[in-house]
């Protein structure tokens, strides 16, 4: 099975790659990540200065990561003299060089990183909504380069389309959708402040929740500028999630928080994975699934009502108990709906564990 993917010229052995944070912080993380696998490397970002890091500062929910972490702690000239060069001395596995933010750090940084970056993820990070100021950091950092450039959008922009045009008029070959989201909070309630955070006591939150978020943007840019290349980010779980990044637009994607929650492994599992999902879905190829148009969503004006297979329905009360249309209900030991009351919206069969409802969504 082909699970290479072609990323803006690059070749990457497969479509997947961290995200940029404490998982490949210096030159030891960043080899035992290229152990697992993955298809490239991304470092933490690099700022000329390092950043100053309160702690505690990260938390882990049940599937989000929460965190208050800056950029480096470690100075551009440890990763340009230690870090990078034992890096690919030991590797083969491309690295994307995040670094971040302004013009004239652009201007120090390109140039050092030379040597070490097969391409750049650039990180207009305070400049928020400015895309003039957006467009003039990508267009610094192209006259640098004539490596790929991608742009890593936040994940609250109210225009994402927008500012990836912009990014694609200043030269970047693509952006990558979408950094994790905020500010947020995390709060103490026994001791009435918030868990951890910035002096203000914000966090910003990554993770399988903001997935859909991060599909619908990739999908959204896609559709605009089509010949714009994309990396996925935000919620990748699975090969399953993968392939979905895939098939909206993206490239190839990035993971850091399920890592960082259920372990560094999974990223030798996803990839693990990847075969059997692509023949699962009837793909032979990770290049077919982007090449693959994503369908229109089935919109009926008139309900299709739940079908219940009760030789194997598990009796589990879910679909009775969480019906926002009191229309499921039991008659003589089995599941009933009530096609009177039932609007046919789907949350049924998505929420039924052993997948005995269906005729709503599929």
């Amino acid at each position: 099975m082909n699970l290479t993917t072609d990323v803006s010229g690059l070749e990457l052995s497969n479509p997947l790659m961290p995200g940029s944070g404490p998982l490949t912080g210096d030159d030891e993380r960043m080899i035992y990540l290229a152990s697992l696998g993955l298809g490239a490397l991304v470092t933490k970002t690099i700022a000329p200065e390092a950043a100053l890091v309160g702690r505690a500062c990260i938390v882990g929910g049940r599937d989000i990561i929460m965190n208050s972490e800056a950029w480096s702690e470690y100075p551009a000239s440890t990763w340009i003299h230690e870090y990078l060069p034992k890096t690919v001395a030991s590797v083969d596995t491309p690295i994307f060089a995040s670094i971040g933010y302004t013009k004239e750090d652009m201007e120090t940084l390109i140039p050092a990183l030379e040597p070490y970056a097969a391409a750049y993820e650039v990180i207009p990070r305070y400049v928020g909504k400015d895309l003039v100021s957006v467009g003039q950091i990508v267009a610094m950092a192209r006259s640098l380069t004539q490596k790929p450039i991608y742009v890593k959008m936040n994940a609250n922009l109210p225009d994402p389309v927008g500012f990836a045009r912009v990014c694609q008029e200043n030269g970047a070959q693509g952006v990558v959708a979408i950094t994790s989201l905020g500010p947020n909070m995390v709060v103490d309630l026994k001791n009435r402040r918030p868990l951890i955070g910035t002096p203000d006591g914000f966090v910003w939150s990554s993770g399988p929740p903001i997935k859909p978020l991060a599909l619908a943007t990739v999908h959204m840019i896609k559709k605009a500028l089509p010949d714009l290349s994309i990396i996925g980010c935000g919620g990748v779980a699975s090969a399953d999630d993968v392939l979905e990044f895939l098939l909206v637009g993206a490239d190839a994607v990035q993971m850091l928080s399920t890592a960082m929650l259920r372990g560094k492994e999974m990223y030798r599992k996803i990839i693990a994975d990847l075969p059997d999902a692509l023949v699962r879905y009837g793909f032979s190829s990770i290049e077919e699934v982007k090449a693959t148009s994503l369908g229109a969503t089935r919109v009926n004006m008139e309900p299709s009502f739940p079908q219940i297979d009760h030789d194997v329905c598990n009796q589990c009360n879910i679909c009775v108990k969480n019906c926002p249309y009191f229309a499921m209900s039991w008659v003589d030991g089995k599941v009933h709906v009530d096609e009177s009351r039932c609007f046919g919206c789907g949350l049924c069969e998505s929420r039924c564990p052993v997948h005995c409802i269906q005729g709503v969504l599929d």
